[in-house]
This record gives C-alpha cells, structure tokens and sequence, in this order.
C-alpha cells in the first residue's frame, strides 16, 4: 500500500516521519515546494509539485492542512486524476459540511473518502500517539487501518462521513474550557503567592488533573508559549464549531468567549504562540 501526504506543517512532519518508519510513505506535496523536497531527500520519497500527479502514483491520499477552502480546493484539483478505489483520508480539522462536499467530489471518481481529524497536538504527531476520530465507510476505514496505525495510539469510528469532524468540534470546545479553568486557576495562584511548581504537580495528580495541566502548567506558569496547539488554529476551529452550534440552536457560550480571548491576543501578535498563552490575560487581571 503506497501512501502519500499532502500538507507538511508542524502536524504533517511527525506523520510523515512515522508512516515513512511504517514502510507506507512514498509521496509528499507541500504547497512550500522547498519544504516538500527537503522531507523528500529526508526520507528518501518522491516531492510532487503538483498534488494530481501525487494522487495518482498512490492508493491512500493523506490531507494534513488548516482551512476548509483549502481541503475542498485540494479534493477539487486531485479528483481529476485520482484513480477508483483510492482512499482520501482528511485529517484536517474542518466542518462537517466540508467533508460531505470533498465526499460527493471524490465518489464522482469512484474514490472513497474519510475524514479523520486527531487530537494530541504537535507531541502526538512526533511520537505517533494521536487519537483519531473517523467518519465514513467502515471497510474503507479497515483497509486503511494499517496507515492510521502507523500515526496513532487509537482509531475510533464516529459514523458517516461527517461525524468524525463533528466529534472533532466536541474536542475542541471541550478544550475551550479546559483552557479557560486552567488558566484562571493557576493566575489565581500565582496571585495568592504559591510556589507553581508545587501546585501544578499536587493537582496533577488529584481530581482536577487532565493533560493540559500536566504538560502545560509549567511553561504557562515560567511565561513559555511555544506552540504545540497554535492558538489561532483553535480560534478557528472554535470558528467552526459556533457555525455548526448555531445550525442547531444550540448556545456555546464558553468557547464564545475563548473565541473571543484569543482574538484579543492575536491582535497582540500572539496568534502563533500555543493556546496556553490564555494565560496572558488572566494572570494581567491581578
């Protein structure tokens, strides 16, 4: 089975690493044709310049990119040439919308398609432990298995096409809100004196516990926001998540005030800092 990746971010790097480990990777396009040849000289697979000719020299065609044009421009230029058969796995984070239309594209060509947004962030690509949350065919899902295998620790199938982005939106305005309380929380500690360090590995560690804590809470606490989540990605998946909310009447008002936050911070020029740099604003309420 020959796959190839379209999209080498900061995410697309530490999949294209393990699937190469795998034996799968033959094939990779950037929009960077720079970045594309260097990974390619890297793992000793071919760069495309052009992402039709990619997908027609594979069997799975792997989309790791940011915005929903994007992913339907992507299935849009590469339909022409795909052959029958191929499977298109979107591993983008975009709306359910989204993935229905790249669907209805690709089955005009007689190619499948799934969307299969991860969560686990930049350390989950690189060390192949992200969690994926697939929607679509369940024997396209099994004959593709052994690649998703090869970038994550677990694959769950949602449902249709669509529902794996839609679960995707549950995990992002869930981080919402783990954001928002760790970062009040540890302001308001820092506020009442405490020594951090001692707090973050104390409530590691009890009922508050979760992972952003854990693998956050020291870099927020020292003033260190290098990105694992940029948070202008979650501002647009939060985005994404209020257009699919109000398509259901249903009110988020949580993640409507994160969505806020953070364009607070962007105007800041803090847009490319990790979604931890939440902790800015709460720590300048003191």
């Amino acid at each position: 089975m020959k796959a190839g990746l379209i999209g080498l971010g900061a995410m697309g790097l530490g999949m294209a690493r393990n699937l190469t480990k795998a034996g799968l990777l033959s094939a990779v396009y950037n929009r960077t044709e720079s970045k594309a040849r260097d990974l390619a000289d890297e793992l000793k697979v071919n760069a495309y310049t052009d992402p039709a000719e990619l997908a027609q020299a594979v069997d799975v065609v792997l989309i790791c990119i940011s915005a929903d044009q994007d992913v339907l421009s992507v299935v849009t230029a590469i339909a022409p040439s795909i052959k029958p058969g191929t499977i298109v796995i979107d591993m983008s984070t975009v709306s359910s919308d989204t993935a229905l239309q790249a669907a209805a594209i690709l089955a005009e060509r007689q190619a499948e398609f799934l969307d299969a947004p991860v969560s686990g962030g930049v350390e989950g690509a690189k060390n192949g432990t992200l969690v994926t949350m697939v929607g679509g065919e369940a024997d396209a899902l099994t004959r593709v298995r052994p690649v998703l295998d090869a970038m994550t620790k677990r694959i769950v199938h949602m449902g249709p096409v669509g529902m794996g982005q839609a679960t995707k939106a549950v995990n992002q305005i869930m981080c919402a809100g783990i954001s928002q309380a760790v970062t009040e929380a540890l302001a308001f500690g820092r506020a009442q004196g405490l020594p951090m360090d001692k707090v973050v590995d104390v409530i590691s560690g009890g009922a508050s516990g979760n992972w952003f804590l854990e693998h956050r809470g020291l870099t927020m606490a020292q003033g260190t926001f290098a990105p694992g989540f940029k948070l202008a990605l979650h501002h647009k998946d939060l985005k994404i998540c209020q257009h699919m909310a109000e398509q259901t009447g249903l009110a988020i008002p949580l993640s409507d005030k994160t969505v806020k936050d953070y364009e607070q911070l962007m105007a800041q020029g803090f847009g490319d800092e990790d979604i931890s740099a939440l902790y800015r604003l709460k720590r300048g309420r003191e």
